[in-house]
């Protein structure tokens, strides 16, 4: 993955918060690993797992332009940050269970810091 594929990737993740981007349905083993893995990153304080894996649709293996790409980014952290001062964030996460805000925004700033750090950007 490239930066500007990364950027992409995170734009698609903060999509799913915001209802534009749905994600498809689990097992139950797999939910339940969510979850733990959601308290577990919540009760440490720990960034994103290593090798975790990814839904299919966030998958970004495609050519990407580093210039629309971040734009298109910042523009989505803008969207998500209107949906979260407007309480328009879903109550649940296909992966990761019951959702509250504060678990939107420290598991959506976990993930960007992740993708952040690995390119060192």
């Amino acid at each position: 993955m490239e930066v500007s594929q990364m950027m992409r990737h995170c734009s698609c993740v903060l999509q799913v918060p915001q209802q534009k981007l749905t994600l498809p349905p689990i097992n139950r083993l797999f939910r339940m690993i969510g979850i733990a893995t959601k308290k577990e990153m919540q009760l440490f304080n720990n960034g994103i797992p290593r090798n975790m894996p990814t839904f299919q649709k966030l998958i970004v293996n495609f050519e990407c332009n580093f210039d629309e790409e971040q734009q298109n980014l910042l523009k989505t952290l803008d969207d998500y940050l209107i949906h979260f001062k407007n309480g328009r964030l879903p109550g649940q996460h296909v992966l990761f269970g019951k959702m509250e805000e504060r678990d939107w925004g420290f598991l959506e700033y976990k993930h960007l810091d992740h993708h952040l750090k690995q390119f060192n950007v």
